[in-house]
């Protein structure tokens, strides 16, 4: 379904969130994270034909913290050939899935952490990605759920590199630091349905392996609230406790919204309200849609 006035959608829609910027919480339990200023929206849309719209605080960069297990899991998934199939990797998204994909990255890579971020520049075609030094510390230094986690996972063999190395990376991938005009180009690959498009998308997964990601992420990629936004939105999303989410719109192209205050499942408020408006004012649901609602479209 074409979108011909991106740029008005977006502006419609961030007029639309500007209420919910005020409410919400900041993670208190990353102290870096809670001294984020909650008055800040920025949306992205990139679309597989080569048509980009933005609004906001769209280039504003900030912590991706949980989206970073997506881009994780594309690594893992094209550079070392990742058997989700065997059980260690059934669910990414949740955290100790996600440690066992950093696990296998760790055993990959030298610096698992910069194979990472090498990546993400390329397909970001952006030098500025980079890792928050500050954040980092601040999330090693009271990951101790986590830290049970790895143990756990090291005492029935699941992870194969020593706890703090693994723990170490992983608090690494969170703190990458990116806006969301860059998650949504690395995000956009995953959009690629059936042929190549005009846009710089590279098929970095087959067509498999594409169908198994946006399927977790429709299922569970936004934490507890994954069924909600299932029925909600019907758009295979990626969230993260800095205030990110992003969107696969399959064979369309990918959006991404930010805002720091979040609900008590950990999304956040304003952009998931975002990306919901964005999928039903323009009909973009793998669910279906009764009707699109933006008149300018």
């Amino acid at each position: 379904m074409p979108i011909d006035d991106a740029d008005g959608l977006l502006a419609h829609i961030a007029a639309q969130v500007r209420p919910l910027l005020p409410q919400g919480q900041l993670p208190q339990y990353i102290p870096q994270l809670g001294r984020v200023d909650k008055m800040q929206f920025g949306m992205a849309l990139l679309m597989l034909d080569g048509r980009e719209a933005f609004v906001g605080d769209a280039d504003v960069p900030f912590s991706i913290q949980s989206i970073s297990k997506l881009f994780a899991l594309m690594l893992a998934l094209e550079r070392v050939q990742v058997d989700q199939e065997a059980g260690a990797t059934r669910n990414p998204f949740i955290n100790a899935g996600a440690l066992v994909v950093t696990d296998v990255l760790c055993s990959s890579f030298a610096q698992p952490e910069l194979a990472l971020l090498q990546t993400l520049r390329q397909s970001a075609d952006d030098e500025r990605v980079d890792i928050d030094q500050i954040v980092m510390r601040s999330e090693r230094e009271s990951c101790h759920r986590n830290a049970a986690i790895a143990h756990l996972l090291k005492s029935y063999g699941r992870i194969c590199n020593s706890v703090d190395t693994v723990l170490d990376t992983y608090c690494r991938q969170c703190a990458l630091t990116m806006n969301t005009r860059q998650i949504a180009r690395c995000a956009l690959p995953l959009a690629i349905s059936g042929r190549l498009s005009a846009h710089r998308a590279r098929e970095r997964l087959s067509a498999v392996q594409r169908h198994s990601v946006t399927a977790l992420m429709l299922t569970c990629g936004t934490y507890n609230a994954a069924g909600d936004f299932a029925a909600r939105v019907g758009l295979p999303m990626k969230s993260g406790v800095g205030g990110g989410i992003v969107a696969v719109i399959p064979g369309v192209g990918s959006v991404c919204a930010w805002s720091p205050g979040l609900d008590g499942a950990g999304n956040s408020l304003a952009a998931g309200r975002a990306i919901e408006l964005f999928a039903k004012h323009t009909g973009l649901s793998v669910l279906g849609s009764p009707a699109r609602t933006f008149k300018a479209l």
